[in-house]
């Protein structure tokens, strides 16, 4: 038999998070952000549950053209742009959609061969710092954008890097309005926008985390009442039940002693199956829909679970890591990162099963 650890897709989210979404935005198009191979799910197994978006956006060309040759005939967002001016010919081929960041990129445009001008993001650096045009330079390079025969369409695109915590979009928002580009097509909000900026919809919104169920703040509480679904369950199985005396140390380091007499068990899964090897004693997980905690260090293949609270547990109990019951959030809160990390961190050695 092989090792009892899966990951579960669970394609019903998808569909409901999407419908979700759309209610929040309302007129705004959706690009549905699918980089990093779906956040871990696979973009070969999610993208046609998808197909009711209105584009995605993405990283990789190799993704692009996958799209393309499984049939999308949509848009589609390379979010980075592109990386070399021979990759202007693949996003004339594929009918892509580039992010433009740099002069150079703009430069490479105006020189290319291409049988159609291409639609541009034009991107604004609104404060992260990260890419993009500055604020004082902006108006003269859509100017100059706009010149280039080589371009179809230019959409203004910046990126928030406060949308999910106190500070909010504000400032940056305010560096947008200053720029007074209200005949170009806008596209601001990520997913934290999505959910609690409602003024930043504009014209396009590019959710990420939400479409997988997860927290733009990475805290679970701060999307509790909006009514998304988790799109993937890490479960696996008790493979081995201790009972140990008081005093008693567990796992490598022997970071955790037991208080009191206590039932332990053995879970197959670990740090190279894409668990948190930084996870405390008292990470949340299920067993058989109990919800305990983990015990000690978490192993290369192994974590112990507290059975304290489930004294039916046994070998072959049902152990959930994250999912449905227990959200990512919550584990990848208590290990001190967030569940984008989580999701996209699913080792290649977990089977894979979509539902």
């Amino acid at each position: 038999m092989p090792r009892p650890i899966l990951a579960t897709i669970h394609l019903d989210a998808f569909r409901h998070n999407l419908a979700v979404i759309r209610q929040r935005v309302g007129n705004s198009k959706v690009w549905s952000v699918v980089k990093a191979n779906a956040y871990g799910h696979g973009l070969d197994r999610i993208w046609q549950v998808l197909m009711q978006t209105d584009g995605f956006a993405l990283l990789d060309m190799n993704e692009a053209i996958y799209l393309r040759e499984q049939g999308w005939q949509g848009p589609i967002l390379l979010l980075e742009g592109f990386f070399k001016p021979a990759d202007l010919q693949i996003i004339n081929e594929y009918r892509l959609t580039t992010a433009v960041h740099s002069h150079w990129q703009l430069e490479e445009i105006e020189k290319a061969r291409l049988d159609n001008p291409i639609d541009i993001y034009l991107k604004l650096n609104s404060g992260m710092n990260r890419l993009g045009f500055t604020p004082e330079e902006y108006p003269q390079v859509v100017l100059m954008a706009e010149g280039v025969k080589n371009i179809n369409s230019v959409t203004l695109m910046t990126h928030f890097a406060n949308s999910d915590n106190e500070v909010g979009v504000d400032g940056q928002f305010a560096v947008v309005k200053r720029l007074q580009m209200n005949t170009l097509p806008h596209s601001l909000a990520n997913s934290g926008a999505v959910l609690w900026h409602p003024k930043t919809h504009g014209s396009w919104v590019r959710p990420g985390i939400i479409l997988y169920g997860a927290s733009p703040s990475g805290k679970w509480r701060d999307i509790a009442d909006v009514g998304l679904k988790s799109t993937m369950t890490l479960q696996s199985e008790i493979i081995a039940v201790h009972e140990l005396p008081k005093g008693d140390k567990i796992g490598y380091g022997s970071r955790y002693t037991t208080q009191q007499p206590m039932r332990v068990g053995t879970v197959a899964c670990g740090y190279a199956d894409g668990y948190p090897r930084h996870a405390p004693t008292g990470t949340p997980v299920m067993v058989d829909g109990v919800r305990t905690q983990l015990l000690g260090a978490i192993s290369m293949d192994m974590l112990t679970v507290d059975l304290t609270l489930c004294p039916q547990a046994d070998v072959g109990s049902i152990v959930e890591l994250w999912g449905k019951n227990l959200p990512v959030d919550e584990v990848a809160e208590s290990a001190g990162t967030i569940g984008y990390e989580l999701l996209c961190a699913l080792a290649k050695r977990v089977p894979v099963i979509v539902d």
